[in-house]
Parts: structure tokens; C-alpha cells; sequence
């Protein structure tokens, strides 16, 4: 969850892993138990990583690009449809009808916003911010990951300030709810 290094790398290092995850997802049978604990898992990394993005990457992007704010817009837009899907998905077991679908489309959701974050946000802002600025958001980024909630919170803003004011609080209660469920254990 902390992996040092410009916020372009520690983003770029979620997405890896949670593609790993995919893939392990992916290699099970349908129905099997372990897909519902890896898709927790997958689900827990998503939200810590999308509130890290929300509280820091997306405000920089909307201050260091021309169509910022459009860009911004629209992957807040992305991880709300992801969040709905992950709010879908917490209330289905391996062997739910509905839970390789769901599962399915989520990955398409994360594969297509990882694509465009990777191929288009990232170099632009690379170009568009000193290295220094870049590593300080990747500290920020890390710092807001170890505060951020781990369940889906459809309903909860995705802008500053008021995200950055209620995460913190939201990430200890779904953290103390882990702990007593064992939820996200390998």
C-alpha cells in the first residue's frame, strides 16, 4: 500500500497490483470462495487508492492542465460507476448469480480507467509538474491511503475539502469493521 516514489509510480505500482488480483480472480472457477475474498481484496486496495486520487491527484490535475477540469470530472465520474458496481459486489458471495457479472464489469471499469490514467492523465501531468511537485503528491497519495476508508461509500463526496475531512474517519470505522470480520486477510 506504500511504495515510494512519485505519484505516477505509486499509482502506476495500485494499478499492477490490483491487475494481479484480476488475473488471480480470473483464474478460478466460477463459484469458488476465494474469487468473493480476492474481490475484497481488490475492492479494499480500489477505494484506498481512488480516495488518495480524489483527495490529491485530481485537484492537481485541475490546477496544472488546460481542461483539468474536464479531466478531473470525468475520472470522479469513473470512480463513482466503479464504486457502484463494488457496492453491487459487497453484498454477493462466489456463487451469486450476479457475482461474475458484476466482477466483469468492474474489471472492464478499472481496466479502461487505467488505460486512460496511464496513456493520457499521467504524461501529461508528468510534463505538466516540476519532479518535485510530482513526489510531493506521491507522499500525500501514500499518507491519504493509510487514512482512507476500505468499503464502498457511494454517497460520500469525492471533492475537497469535505472528502479530505470525513476519509479519515470513515477509513477508521471500515478499518475497525476489517478487523472484527477478518475481511482483506490473505
Amino acid at each position: 500500500m506504500g511504495h515510494g516514489g512519485d505519484v505516477i509510480a505509486e499509482l502506476t505500482t495500485d494499478h499492477r497490483e490490483v491487475e494481479e488480483i484480476f488475473g488471480k480472480i480470473e483464474a478460478l472457477p466460477s463459484g469458488n470462495a476465494r474469487r468473493k475474498e480476492l474481490a475484497e481484496q481488490a475492492i479494499m486496495e480500489l477505494i484506498r487508492h481512488s480516495v488518495a486520487e480524489e483527495s490529491y491527484l485530481y485537484p492537481a490535475v485541475r490546477e496544472h492542465l488546460a481542461d483539468g477540469d474536464s479531466l478531473a470530472d470525468k475520472e470522479l465520474e469513473d470512480h463513482a460507476a466503479a464504486e457502484r458496481i463494488m457496492k453491487d459486489l459487497e453484498g454477493c458471495e462466489a456463487d451469486d448469480a450476479r457475482f461474475d457479472a458484476l466482477m466483469t464489469q468492474l474489471m472492464a471499469e478499472i481496466r479502461e480507467h487505467v488505460a486512460d490514467e496511464e496513456n493520457n492523465l499521467f504524461p501529461r501531468l508528468r510534463d505538466a509538474c516540476s519532479a518535485e511537485a510530482l513526489g510531493e503528491l506521491g507522499d500525500k497519495v501514500r499518507t491519504a491511503k493509510k487514512t482512507a476508508p476500505t468499503r464502498p461509500h457511494p454517497s460520500a463526496p469525492d471533492t475537497p475539502p469535505a472528502n479530505k475531512l470525513l476519509a479519515p474517519g470513515v477509513g477508521l470505522v471500515d478499518r475497525l469493521r476489517d478487523m472484527m470480520t477478518g475481511r482483506g486477510k490473505e
